[in-house]
């Protein structure tokens, strides 16, 4: 079956140069004529030359023949990109390749390709995974999540490659779940090793982060053995380590008070207000998501995030 990529930013990018070692493949594009001309996207994943087998188009049409059309558009830019396309998107296998909660709606990208384009079969690519690492032909390991196991047998078997294996699962509640709420954790986590609170402080909020994250996903039905692979605890131990990661450096400039780059998508930063609103009128208890919501509000500073944090009432692990 044939691939295209929609979307051609760092992760969109990557996975086209990965998934060239199966066959040919589509990338498209809105600046394609400089990518094709140079062979590579200098912008926003520069020194990885493209295959010869990988084309890049900046006609959408062209790039919508194919069957299978792997989404890597950011969440919040999701639901209009659909709507602006939904013509072309109709009845098509669609994967989406972004991580978050839609702010507006409290929405994962599943719920958002099937409530916009309700004739298509929806899943979503997730967990542990750089940009940088999968373009390099590094060994990278991600969740498939498809409701329709059967359509998901095929996706695992065309878009695994040479160096990313793909685990199958039909929980894509858990699997979006996941890779939302870990950046969340991120941020957190970040701040802390800004603020210079130290790697103790972090195991706790990481600890702690992914009983939130479990917490939630048991109200809303998904399966905990989701959010303990790859596209949970996997995800959530990359993202909350390493400088790689947006959220990460979101929390270290908040927790150090140094500037960040507002042109930069942080998932992270509208998932955790999106998280709180959701957790104040479903009345749930999640202490270090509300913290990062309030930081990045400026509702209070790191101090009295984290004071509010050690303060709250002793209790059982």
């Amino acid at each position: 079956m044939r691939v295209s990529v929609l979307g051609a930013g760092a992760f969109g990018t990557a996975l086209a140069i990965s998934l060239a070692g199966n066959g040919p493949v589509t990338l498209w594009a809105r600046d394609a004529g400089d990518m094709q001309a140079q062979r590579e996207n200098k912008r926003r994943l520069p020194d990885h030359p493209f295959p010869a087998i990988l084309t890049v188009t900046g006609a959408l049409e062209e790039a919508c023949t194919a069957e299978i059309l792997l989404l890597a558009v950011p969440m919040q830019k999701l639901r209009d990109f659909l709507a602006q396309n939904a013509a072309l998107l109709q009845g098509k296998t669609l994967v989406a390749c972004c991580k978050g909660i839609e702010i507006d709606s409290g929405a994962g990208p599943v719920q958002v390709l099937s409530r916009t384009i309700p004739d298509c079969t929806p899943a979503i690519l997730t967990g542990p995974s750089f940009a940088a690492d999968i373009a390099r032909g590094l060994p990278t390991a991600l969740t498939l999540a498809c409701h329709d196991d059967a359509i998901g047998r095929v996706l695992q078997e065309t878009l695994t490659t040479a160096n990313l294996r793909l685990y199958r699962t039909t929980d894509t509640v858990g699997a979006e779940l996941g890779g939302a709420l870990k950046n969340v954790i991120a941020i957190a986590c970040g701040t802390s090793i800004g603020a210079g609170l130290g790697e103790s402080a972090r195991a706790a909020v990481m600890t702690r982060g992914f009983a939130e994250m479990q917490r939630f996903a048991a109200h809303v039905n998904a399966d905990p053995a989701t959010l303990a692979g790859l596209s949970g605890f996997g995800d959530l131990t990359l993202t909350c380590t390493s400088t790689q990661s947006r959220n990460y450096r979101l929390g270290l400039s908040i927790g150090g008070g140094t500037p960040f780059d507002s042109a930069t998508t942080v998932e992270g930063a509208a998932t955790a207000l999106a998280m709180h609103r959701l957790a104040q009128d479903q009345k749930l208890d999640l202490p270090i998501t509300d913290a990062v919501a309030a930081l990045l509000g400026n509702k209070v500073d790191v101090e009295t995030a984290m004071r509010g944090l050690l303060a709250r009432p002793l209790k059982e692990e």
